[in-house]
C-alpha cells in the first residue's frame, strides 16, 4: 500500500537533521507539557517519533484518500450556491479524513488542542498533501493563518479561535482587492467601529481570496479614514457564523480546481480587531506572508515530486524503437535534471523551515520571559536568515515545479496533451505558484537588498568553509569558482552605479544566489547521505555551472545604454 511518508526516505534524513535536536528543545521548552498532556513527548527522540507517527498517517491519507479523490476533484470544482461556496463531493471526504486523523491546528501548542509541531515536519505534512492534491493542500494548509491570530490576537481571541481551527475549521486571509494585488498598500475595505455594536464592521469587496468561505477569515481593512497608504490598514478577525458576507463569484481557473478562488462582498459585517490598529500591512501581513511563501514553496516541492514521478514511471515503461525511453540520453538527461532541481529545492526548503522555527520559537519565549543575552542574539541571527532564504525557497521552489510539470509532460509526449493523464493537471496546477503569494518577481524585490549588500555572499563563503566528504570536495571546488565568478558580476552592478540596471539584472543576480546556495546544500547532503543525494549533487551542481555562467557573461558585457535595445516594447508603446 502506497504511503507518501515512508516511500521517501529523504523526509528521515531531514527530521534526523543535527539542528532538529536544538529546535525541538527550544519547542517542548525542555519537555514541560509530558506531565499535562498524554501525548506529550518525554525527550528529543520521543518527539521525533512522534511526528514520524503523523507524518506517516499524513502520507497514508494524502496517497489512500485525497490522491485517488484528486481526478473527481478536478473535474467537478467548488460550486456557488446562494451566496455560498460548496466544495467539490470528495474534497469533504479528505476534510473528513484530515479531522478524523488530527490533522488540523497541527503546529498551535496543546493548551489550545493542537500538537505544537514546530514548522518544519509541518512543512513535511504540507510537501506529502501537495504531492496527492495541490487544490487540497491549500484548503488544509491555510491552517497556518492561526499562527498570525496567535502571534498577535489577544489570549481571549487565542482561546476562542485556536480550538476550532484545531478541531478543523477552516481559515482564509482576505487581502486582495479588485485594484490591490501586488500593491496591498491600495486595499479599500473599509472597516468602522460601532460603538452601538461593539465590534467593527466591515464594508466592500475582496477579490482573489483562496477559500474565501471559510469559517475564519484574517482581514486587512482600511480602519484610518483619509488615508490612502499601508499606514492606515489594520488586520481583522471574521467569523463566518456571524454573517455579513456572501460569495459574489468562484474564479474559473487553470489549475489547482478543489481550492475555490472567491470574490467576497462584505455588508456590516461584524469583526474584531487583531492586534493594534495600523500594523495590518508593516506587521502582520508581513508575518502572515511569510508563512504563506513557505507554505507555497512546500507546495511547490510536492508537485515537483508527483512530476518527477509521473515522468519516471511513463519512461520506464514506454518504448519506442523497442527499447524504454528512459534509456535514451536526451530522457534521461530530463528525468536526472528534474530530481536534481527536486532534491535541491527540499534542501533549501527545510533549511528555511529550520531557521523559521529557531526564531519563532525564540519570538514565543520572548512572550513569556525575557531572553538571555544568547537568546536575543540567536533570535537577530535566525529572524536575518529566514527572511533571507524565504524568498529563495518559495522562488526557485516554484518555478521549478512549473519545469518539472512541463518536462513530465514533454516526456509523456502526445499522451502528455491528453486529459487522461496526471502530468496535465500537474502542469496546470503548477502555473499559479510563481504568482500567488508574491510572484517570483517580487522574491526577487524582496531578496535583491541581501544580494547587494553582501548578505548572502557572506552565507555562501560560511556555507563554503564548511568540511565536506572527500567524494564531495571535488563539487565544494566547481561551487567555489561559481563564487568567484558571483562576486565578480555584484562588483560590475556595483561599479555600473546605474539603479535601472541593476533592476534589469536582478533576477540573474538572484537566481545565481540560489544555484550557489543550493549546489552547497545538496553537496553538504550528499556528504551525509551519498546515497540519497549525490547522483543530485553532481547533476544540479552542473546545472548551476550553466547557469551562473551565462549570467556572469551577460552582465559582464551589458552596459547602462545596451538597455535602449530592450526598451524596444515600451518604446512602440509610445
Amino acid at each position: 500500500m502506497a504511503n507518501y511518508y515512508t516511500d521517501h526516505p529523504e523526509f528521515e534524513f531531514y527530521l534526523n537533521h543535527p539542528e532538529m535536536k536544538h529546535i525541538v528543545e527550544l519547542k517542548e521548552r525542555g519537555f514541560a507539557d509530558k506531565d499535562k498532556y498524554a501525548d506529550a513527548p518525554v525527550d528529543f527522540d520521543d518527539a521525533i517519533e512522534n511526528y514520524k507517527r503523523l507524518l506517516e498517517i499524513t502520507g497514508d491519507i494524502a496517497a489512500n484518500v485525497i490522491e485517488p479523490n484528486s481526478e473527481a476533484v478536478d473535474l467537478e470544482g467548488p460550486h456557488l450556491v446562494e451566496g455560498r461556496m460548496h466544495y467539490a463531493s470528495k474534497t469533504y471526504e479528505n476534510l473528513d479524513a484530515t479531522r478524523k486523523a488530527g490533522l488540523w491546528g497541527i503546529s498551535m501548542p496543546r493548551r489550545y488542542g493542537g500538537l505544537n509541531l514546530p514548522i518544519t515536519p509541518y512543512s513535511m505534512a504540507s510537501e506529502i498533501v501537495a504531492s496527492a492534491d495541490a487544490g487540497f493542500q491549500n484548503i488544509w494548509s491555510l491552517q497556518d493563518c492561526i499562527e498570525t491570530l496567535f502571534e498577535f490576537g489577544s489570549e481571549e481571541q487565542r482561546q476562542k479561535y485556536i480550538p476550532r481551527v484545531c478541531a478543523g475549521e477552516t481559515m482564509s486571509m482576505d487581502l486582495t482587492e479588485p485594484d490591490a494585488g501586488s500593491d496591498l498598500q491600495r486595499v479599500m475595505l473599509k472597516a468602522t467601529y460601532s460603538e452601538k455594536d461593539g465590534c467593527w464592521l466591515l464594508n466592500g469587496v475582496k477579490r482573489f481570496i483562496t477559500n474565501g468561505d471559510s469559517d475564519i477569515h484574517l482581514v486587512l481593512a482600511r480602519s484610518e479614514s483619509g488615508t490612502h497608504d499601508g499606514r492606515g490598514l489594520s488586520m481583522f478577525i471574521y467569523d463566518k457564523k456571524q454573517g455579513g458576507v456572501t460569495v459574489r463569484h468562484i474564479e474559473n481557473k487553470l489549475g489547482i480546481h478543489g481550492s475555490p478562488t472567491c470574490e467576497l462582498v462584505y455588508k456590516n459585517a461584524h469583526a474584531e480587531l487583531c492586534g493594534n490598529t495600523r500594523f495590518g500591512l508593516i506587521k502582520y501581513v508581513m508575518a502572515l506572508m511569510n508563512g504563506a511563501r513557505l507554505g507555497i514553496a512546500a507546495q511547490s516541492v510536492g508537485v515537483s515530486q508527483a512530476a518527477y514521478d509521473e515522468a519516471l514511471s511513463y519512461a520506464k515503461e514506454r518504448k519506442q524503437f523497442d527499447t524504454t525511453i528512459v534509456r535514451f540520453p536526451a530522457v534521461f538527461d530530463m528525468l536526472s535534471r528534474m530530481k536534481a532541481k527536486l532534491d535541491a529545492g527540499r534542501s533549501i526548503l527545510y533549511q528555511t523551515a529550520r531557521y523559521v522555527d529557531v526564531y519563532k520559537t525564540l519570538e514565543d519565549i520572548s512572550h513569556e520571559r525575557k531572553l538571555t543575552a544568547e537568546e536575543r542574539q540567536e533570535l537577530k541571527k535566525y529572524t536575518r536568515l529566514a527572511d533571507a532564504f524565504t524568498p529563495l525557497a518559495k522562488g526557485m521552489n516554484s518555478e521549478y515545479a512549473n519545469q518539472n510539470a512541463y518536462d513530465a509532460i514533454q516526456i509523456h509526449g502526445g499522451s502528455g496533451f491528453i486529459m487522461e493523464y496526471k502530468c496535465q493537471r500537474l502542469y496546470r496546477d503548477a502555473r499559479i505558484f510563481s504568482i500567488y503569494e508574491g510572484t517570483t518577481q517580487l522574491q526577487v524585490v524582496a531578496a535583491i537588498r541581501y544580494i547587494t549588500n553582501g548578505t548572502y555572499l557572506g552565507m555562501i563563503k560560511d556555507m563554503l568553509s564548511r568540511e565536506v566528504s572527500e567524494s564531495m570536495k571535488p563539487l565544494q571546488g566547481r561551487v567555489a569558482k561559481l563564487v568567484t565568478l558571483y562576486e565578480e558580476s555584484l562588483d560590475a552592478v556595483k561599479n555600473a552605479g546605474n539603479q535601472e540596471l541593476q533592476d534589469f539584472v536582478a533576477r540573474r543576480l538572484y537566481e545565481m544566489t540560489a544555484d550557489i546556495v543550493m549546489s552547497l546544500l545538496i553537496v553538504s547532503d550528499a556528504s551525509s547521505a551519498p546515497e540519497l543525494f549525490e547522483k543530485s549533487a553532481n547533476v544540479f551542481v552542473r546545472h548551476s555551472e550553466e547557469e551562473v555562467c551565462s549570467h556572469h557573461t551577460f552582465i559582464a558585457n551589458l552596459k547602462a545604454e545596451d538597455l535602449v535595445y530592450y526598451r524596444q516594447v515600451e518604446n512602440g508603446a509610445e
